[in-house]
């Protein structure tokens, strides 16, 4: 067989998407519309695992923003109507209502229970240059009854997201010493106090929060709501920030072109300003320490906290790589994103939400067709919005389907933050010299809330 014949055969090869969740889902149906054959494997259950696992957090964009064109085109014939656009879903509304009938509309193309443990080219490690781009991918899947399978892609879009790698207490990206001896007491997600079960773990508790991002505000918001109910009584949450209280703390507020992300900024301040938390700023923690039935937390400069009853670690995903390793991917070395994405999105240049739509050429790598997509796209990164997926996706399918000028079009405008400046030095706010080499106006000085205590 010759190359132009091996190339014919590859091309005959379904495009492999990992994960079935809003990217991944959007991905096959821009795919199928591009006459392309997507082969959608999801480690779970059902369409959208990750986002049932978070069904109670209500997002913070509309119906109308987190729905994918190339999508609702597929649904369409099925009888499918789309919500009210202008409402806003939680994470299972989004799953029940949309991911899961995307799923079925795309019928056997999405297999469930089948978790990818490796992709390579087939009959190449990553060291062999030899005729590489010419072999197919070879996709390893291990299924739900343990029965393992390979399969071969002409190429791999890797929707997985981060939701299964949460970031650690420790400030240093690694387990603080003991978090791990801790678990029984310490959740990295939002905790859902309309179960029962879950409210009674909380209520009348000193609980630990860790982490500044919309996740943190959404917990804040949460505890501060079950405080003031007859059953929280002496519910109180301690808000630990690595850095110090700014303007841009809480958010865009009502600069945030997102009304209901500012939202959440605010309702955490206010959790703050009416003494449902407090705040104790650069505090990066080092230690967890068990007191009796309660637990410490201790910084790396020796400061020690009251006790908590309960900890929620909010502080970020990180992409699960180990999969790829046979891969030659581009990454940048500090968000693990792809090296021409990374620049627009680092959080210590910016944190604006003015990244420019992008697609198949900033998400391309040394290795040929194969894409990281969603959530995952942005490694470390945060504020990645469901549209900014779908606009990925689009170009992704189109660069597959050979319509490079399709691929570089831009057909997406973002909402922006409302918050501007980058991280700047960690300990300090940046001042105006330090922001006004970035991609943003300077960051708003520093504030002090009256009932905020503010760690020395």
């Amino acid at each position: 067989m010759n190359a132009t014949d091996t190339d014919t055969a590859t091309e005959r090869l379904p495009v492999v998407v990992i994960g079935a969740g809003p990217a991944g889902l959007a991905a096959a149906a821009h795919l199928v519309d591009r006459g392309l054959r997507p082969l959608v494997l999801e480690a779970g259950a059902e369409a959208g695992a990750a986002v049932r696992a978070w069904a109670h957090v209500r997002l913070f964009s509309t119906w109308g923003e987190v729905t994918d064109p190339a999508a609702e085109k597929l649904l369409a014939p099925t009888g499918w109507v789309k919500p009210d656009p202008t409402t806003y879903p939680t994470g299972g509304d989004w799953a029940e209502q949309y991911l899961q009938p995307l799923a079925e509309a795309l019928g056997a193309a999405v297999r469930f229970g089948a978790r990818v443990t490796g992709v390579s080219r087939s009959g190449r490690d990553r060291t062999v240059d030899a005729d590489r781009e010419a072999r197919p991918f070879t996709v390893h899947v291990t299924h739900a009854d343990g029965h393992e399978e390979r399969l071969l892609a002409r190429a791999v879009i890797d929707a997985s997201g981060t939701w299964a790698t949460p970031g650690p207490a420790g400030a240093s990206g690694l387990p603080a010493l003991g978090e791990k001896a801790a678990a029984d007491r310490i959740s990295y997600r939002v905790p859902d106090l309309t179960d029962p079960a879950v409210r009674a773990r909380y209520a009348g508790r000193r609980t630990a929060v860790i982490g500044s991002g919309a996740s943190a505000f959404t917990a804040l918001a949460s505890l501060a709501d079950l405080a003031k109910s007859e059953d929280g009584e002496g519910t109180k949450a301690v808000w630990i920030l690595r850095r110090g209280i700014s303007g841009s703390t809480f958010g865009g507020g009502t600069a945030d072109q997102l009304p209901a992300r500012g939202a959440l900024g605010l309702a955490a301040k206010a959790a703050v300003a009416a003494g449902h938390a407090d705040a104790v700023t650069g505090f990066r923690t080092e230690a967890i320490e068990r007191e009796g039935e309660r637990l410490v937390l201790v910084a790396e400069d020796g400061r020690r906290l009251d006790p908590v009853d309960e900890i929620i670690v909010l502080t970020g995903f990180r992409p699960d790589l180990s999969f790829l390793s046979e891969l030659r991917l581009g990454l940048d070395e500090r968000l693990q994103a792809p090296l021409a994405l990374a620049p627009l999105i680092d959080p210590n240049q910016h944190s604006c939400g003015t990244v420019y739509p992008h697609g198949a050429k900033e998400l391309s790598h040394p290795e040929r067709d194969v894409y990281l997509v969603g959530m995952k796209s942005y490694g470390r990164a945060p504020t990645f919005l469901a549209l900014t997926g779908y606009e990925q996706v689009r170009s992704v399918a189109a660069a597959l389907a050979g319509d490079h000028e399709a691929a570089e079009r831009v057909e997406l405008t973002l909402p922006e933050t409302g918050v501007c400046g980058g991280s700047g030095l960690f300990d300090q706010p940046q001042n105006t010299e330090a922001t006004d080499a970035g991609c943003c106006t300077p960051s708003p000085a520093p504030i002090q809330l009256g009932t905020t205590i503010l760690a020395p």
